[in-house]
């Protein structure tokens, strides 16, 4: 019995785990360059610490060590790489260091060179570890902390929908790579407590050829298009000099009938042509392509000044697009292309046959007059959680059943020090006494 009920609270759990929109996978392919880049923030910090003076006297002996410096840092075995249940671990073997610095000695007796240097040598040492590894722990505690902290969780992707990056579960790592699942969700922000339910294929990642591999769902992107309905983004009209010049001219005339018996006063009004996506558009992803699927009202009316307008007729539009996805930088764009169109009337089968001609008319003003704004905004491109400072190149995106997989290489735009600076926490600018590690670390 006591089976039965914890397998139902496994079934249970389970049934409301939420799946993510967006999956990223690091592999062990980045970690050299994140080691070198590393490696190379950690010798910048160490070339500004301050080494106090060491002096003193041992008998006859008087001593003053001061403007110690260093001057290099030499790490001749270092490796970083994927741990099960620890992430990442760091192991760096055989590190020296390079130092400057200026002595005074004074002494009573000769022949005491072998006494000095074991001195000087042993009292070096205790500063230094008294220095260098409270700056080490500093800096990957503290500050390379605070570059996690320019990766976007939450946050707008313009002035009407905002996208939600929440990490799902804890990052899992095995000796190969690093996988992280995220909510990739859209939301309008003018409902920022909205939530679309997430019933789309859990997207799979397997491939490691690449240093990151992200992974977008069906569901990322009906998110994206509901919160632009929501918001009431998929909607246009066009009035007046707005409508092309043929397409007005067409529509007049298929219209001319209509407008006589309705009111020939306002024939010469000018003439109005609306779009309204009906539903939210609905995002399908095949092995074959990405496709856009979108219904929606269109109206054609004429608006004489100061009147009401005169509605000469309504239909139906289905259309189907198909959607190419590029990694650029660090965002993920988006490039639609009209597909296919069709028009039907409202009323009844017999309009529907009077509207055939307006089909080509119709697709062409889409093309060349709505699809050209839509991929302004799609090409804006929506960024993927990543720090700062940090961009892919060399992408490859690869469609799957349900979902898409985009693979890149890294590239550092800046260096890890440029981007700590800029984001450094104020209260770490002057001193560092508060990140001091406990006595156990320090005498590492």
């Amino acid at each position: 019995m006591a089976l039965l009920g914890a397998l139902f609270l496994v079934l249970l759990v389970g049934a409301h785990a939420e799946l993510p929109g967006c999956k990223i996978r690091i592999t062990s392919k980045a970690l050299e360059l994140v080691k070198q880049e590393g490696l190379r923030f950690l010798e910048q910090e160490l070339e500004t610490i301050t080494i106090p003076d060491l002096r003193g006297r041992e008998g006859h002996f008087y001593y003053n060590i001061s403007e110690v410096k260093v001057t290099e840092l030499q790490l001749t075995s270092s490796e970083l790489h994927f741990q099960p249940e620890q992430e990442l671990m760091l192991q760096i073997n055989n590190g020296s260091l390079g130092l400057r610095f200026r002595r005074q000695l004074l002494y009573w007796f000769l022949k005491v060179y072998e006494f000095l240097s074991t001195f000087i040598t042993s009292g070096m040492r205790f500063l230094l570890n008294q220095q260098i590894c409270p700056v080490l722990y500093h800096a990957g505690m503290v500050l390379l902390n605070s570059l996690l902290d320019t990766v976007p969780v939450r946050g707008a992707v313009d002035e009407l929908v905002g996208i939600d990056y929440s990490l799902l579960k804890d990052p899992v790592a095995s000796t190969s790579n690093l996988d992280m699942e995220f909510r990739g969700a859209f939301f309008p922000l003018a409902e920022g407590n909205w939530s679309l339910p997430n019933r789309a294929v859990e997207p799979q990642l397997q491939e490691e050829e690449r240093m990151v591999y992200v992974a977008f769902s069906e569901f990322f992107f009906d998110s994206a298009m509901e919160s632009y309905f929501r918001a009431g983004a998929l909607q246009l009209s066009l009035v007046g000099d707005k409508v092309p010049q043929d397409l007005d001219m067409l529509l007049r005339a298929t219209y001319f009938g209509s407008i006589v018996l309705l009111s020939p006063a306002v024939i010469d009004s000018p003439l109005k042509l609306e779009l309204r996506v009906m539903a939210p558009p609905r995002c399908t992803i095949k092995p074959s392509g990405t496709t856009i699927s979108v219904t929606a009202s269109v109206t054609i009316a004429l608006v004489p000044p100061n009147q009401p307008e005169v509605q000469l007729s309504s239909m139906t539009m289905d259309a189907r697009l198909s959607a190419k996805m590029a990694l650029q930088g660090k965002a993920l764009r988006t490039q639609l292309d009209l597909r296919r169109f069709r028009i039907y009337s409202n009323q009844s089968a017999l309009e529907s046959l009077a509207l055939i001609p307006l089909q080509a008319p119709l697709k062409t003003m889409l093309q060349i007059g709505v699809m050209p704004m839509l991929n302004e905004r799609t090409w804006r491109g929506v960024q993927i959680p990543l720090p700062e400072g940090i961009t892919f190149v060399r992408e490859v995106v690869t469609n799957h059943a349900g979902f898409l997989t985009v693979g890149a290489d890294l590239h550092f735009a800046k260096g890890l020090r440029e981007v700590i600076e800029k984001n450094r926490p104020a209260d770490t600018r002057g001193a560092q006494a508060s990140s001091v590690p406990p006595p156990s670390m320090a005498a590492v």
